[in-house]
């Protein structure tokens, strides 16, 4: 008996003792891998890194930005970008209650993580003498090749687009030894560079997204999508005045499947500019003016060839604008225009409501040219409001006239009564009535045209 309790014994303690040591183990095990946890997220001395669920934020405060409004912030903006590039999920937080003077610059990839969140509180102001620009630039912010990108917060981003609105002088050699306070109020060694840049622009990016921020005052186009696909912008606006030459709101050329809405776009040119390559576009509830309206155009310039299709704009309203929605093309080009819809446009204090302009001219001399873009299958519905110089101008090409052009409850009265006289305007311009109008559209031709008219070769899209 003594002998079989002695056994019990000692085997009891060698259970307890293998207990022991496995838990010690796991202990130790599990203090190591947070201490390594620890160690990987530590944040690199000179950055602010706050883990979140998708990534790490990245202050550029933290990477030596000043957001005086007076220093070059330019490179701190480089490298806080530089160290979010490569965590997936990441945000570049630009801060509230700071003004950031930022250079022209390039947030690009292709090498970089998805899903990057630039978080724009504060305000970013460009460079408003020529020291601050090189020559020949095309954009002042660009975000290119990148893959799931958004912008979003509550800043601001100003172009302080006066200073170029009213300076045409030739380029001026930029100076890379210029302080801080020459890019801003050193004006004394010439005027802007002759190319007017882009204030924001994406190229070569998809599942782009701008939400919630402003934009103003842009040298030129305001915000501009390139080869883009996949794009949402709600919830934003876009302000400068409405004789600031050439400043489109939001541009678009190359991109596919895109929508904008929830949106308020005030400027000196097209509120929303259509360009070629640009197909399964959406937009609604979009406010324009003051500026030239919704516009698909100018297309074909130079003799290219252009392809627009399956565009719908809706549920929208414009006031003091140029125009309403246009559609223009230049002579000479080729491709086509078509499956347009415009439904749902309230007009106030508009220029010319509905255009089509096959013979667009910006100003210059245009010589007639035989060919042209086509424009087909283009459909007006409830367009309703008042107009300052002429309710409809359909200015369609002799060689290849509009088709497929159906209006549908059309209500446009003269803001003015001296107005009424002018009466709407087609040529060249097939489709259909669906109900009557206000004012009567009798110019509208039915049908299609016939064979004679001859068509380019090349117009396939």
């Amino acid at each position: 008996m003594l002998r079989f309790s002695m056994m019990n014994f000692r085997f009891v303690i060698l259970i307890a003792f293998l207990v022991w040591s496995s838990d010690n183990a796991s202990c130790i095990a599990t203090q190591q891998k947070q201490w390594r946890h620890r160690k990987a997220n530590a944040p690199i001395l000179g950055q602010s890194v706050s883990l979140l669920d998708s990534g790490a934020t990245f202050n550029v405060l933290s990477y030596g930005a000043k957001g005086d409004g007076r220093a070059d912030d330019t490179k701190a903006f480089e490298q806080a970008w530089t160290a979010a590039c490569v965590v997936e999920g990441s945000t570049v937080l630009v801060p509230s209650g700071s003004v950031f003077l930022v250079r022209p610059i390039s947030f690009s990839g292709p090498n970089c993580k998805s899903k990057i969140v630039f978080q724009l509180d504060g305000k970013i102001i460009a460079p408003s003498s020529s020291g601050g620009w090189g020559s020949g630039l095309l954009q002042w912010i660009e975000f290119k090749d990148l893959k799931g990108i958004t912008i979003r917060g509550k800043g601001i981003i100003d172009g302080q687009g006066s200073v170029w609105w009213k300076d045409n002088n030739p380029v001026e050699e930029s100076d890379e030894n210029n302080s801080a306070e020459d890019l801003i109020y050193t004006d004394a060694a010439g005027g802007m560079p002759s190319t007017k840049p882009t204030a924001l622009r994406f190229y070569g990016s998809s599942d782009v997204i701008v939400t919630g921020i402003t934009i103003q005052n842009s040298p030129q186009t305001h915000l501009k999508f390139d080869d883009c696909v996949g794009v949402q912008v709600f919830s934003m606006s876009i302000s400068s005045p409405g004789d600031s030459p050439n400043t489109d709101g939001i541009h678009l050329q190359n991109s596919q499947d895109v929508v904008i809405h929830s949106t308020s776009l005030a400027c000196g040119d097209d509120c929303i500019s259509i360009q070629t390559g640009c197909s399964g576009v959406y937009i609604h509830n979009v406010n324009c003016g003051p500026g030239h309206g919704f516009s698909i155009g100018g297309l074909g310039k130079a003799g290219t060839k252009a392809c627009v299709s399956n565009i719908t704009v809706r549920d929208s309203s414009l006031q003091n604008t140029l125009t309403g929605v246009r559609i223009k093309t230049w002579q000479g080009g080729s491709g086509s225009v078509q499956g347009v819809m415009f439904s749902n446009i309230q007009v106030s204090g508009v220029e010319i409501p509905i255009m089509i302009d096959q013979y667009y001219c910006d100003g210059h001399k245009c010589p007639n040219k035989t060919s042209a873009v086509a424009v087909s299958g283009i459909s007006y519905q409830f367009i309703k409001g008042t107009y300052t110089s002429k309710p409809v101008h359909f200015a369609c090409s002799d060689s290849t006239p509009c088709s497929g052009v159906t209006l549908t409850t059309i209500e446009l009265n003269p803001l003015q009564e001296k107005n009424r006289l002018e009466e709407p305007y087609c040529w060249q311009t097939f489709g259909e009535l669906r109900t009557s109008t206000t004012p009567p559209i009798t110019c509208l031709r039915t049908g299609n045209p016939s064979n004679k008219y001859v068509h380019n070769s090349g117009d396939s899209c």
